[in-house]
């Protein structure tokens, strides 16, 4: 498949202009022309190009790439050998952000809440990226956070009421602690985000809705898996899904 198709065909599957984001969405790095192999991937970490490199991927797809908005632009450093391993190997690098997790089948929020059991409902938060719906059955905040230990393999900090029964849950991948308030406006008895701030446990106490953070990389594993079998299924292309193990 040629490179122009495969990054022509991700802009219409993931509507990267529908969002406002803090990075550029598509092809960064341009590589060989003809693709055949895709290493897919939640970070473009020196780990994950090497292992490109070594499997004799075409192109990397992940949900964090470069060239975020505020960083230092200069091409030293990590930056240099990232980009040079990238360019000396021919090999392309197409990211997207925001609209991966947004997307409503394949991305982050949709597949966490597949995985964990929970029914999507509605929408909240900016840009609508959070998610709100229910448990399959009734449960305390302690019980729903051991579940997301088990799907997740990774043990989630939970912070606030462990008794509260959810009926609503609210979700949204990342660093999305910031939307905690909208969830909360939204309906939520729970809300479920990567990330934790110094604020969020002062929030989640006072205001009586349990807050879990499940790890942002551990929650954002799922849109890029989604979208290797998904390459695989839709365009014919050997596409893999490597997990770069990240504690945070």
């Amino acid at each position: 498949m040629q490179l122009k198709a495969l990054s022509a065909h991700l802009d219409e599957l993931l509507e990267p202009a529908r969002f406002k984001d803090y990075c550029p969405n598509g092809l960064q790095v341009e590589g060989r022309t003809e693709v055949t192999r895709v290493l897919c991937g939640v970070t473009a970490c020196q780990a994950l190009l090497e292992h490109a490199v070594v499997g004799r991927f075409d192109a990397i797809f992940v949900h964090h790439g470069y060239f975020w908005r505020g960083e230092d632009g200069r091409v030293t450093g990590i930056r240099k050998r990232r980009l040079a391993t990238l360019l000396a190997n021919d090999i392309s690098l197409l990211a997207y952000h925001l609209p991966l997790d947004a997307h409503p089948e394949l991305g982050n929020n949709a597949q966490l809440g597949a995985l964990a059991g929970w029914v999507g409902e509605g929408r909240f938060g900016d840009q609508c990226l959070g998610w709100i719906g229910r448990p399959l059955a009734e449960q305390s905040a302690s019980r729903l956070a051991g579940e997301l230990e088990a799907c997740l393999n990774k043990r989630p900090m939970l912070i606030g009421d462990p008794d509260r029964v959810v009926r609503r849950v609210a979700w949204c991948t990342g660093g999305a602690q910031s939307y905690f308030d909208e969830a909360i406006e939204a309906g939520a008895d729970l809300f479920v985000s990567g990330e934790v701030s110094e604020q969020t446990a002062h929030l989640a106490r006072e205001s009586g809705v349990p807050y879990i953070a499940a790890g942002h990389h551990a929650t954002e594993r799922y849109g890029a898996r989604a979208i290797s079998a998904y390459l695989g299924e839709h365009l014919g292309l050997e596409a893999k899904f490597v997990d770069i193990d990240n504690p945070v």
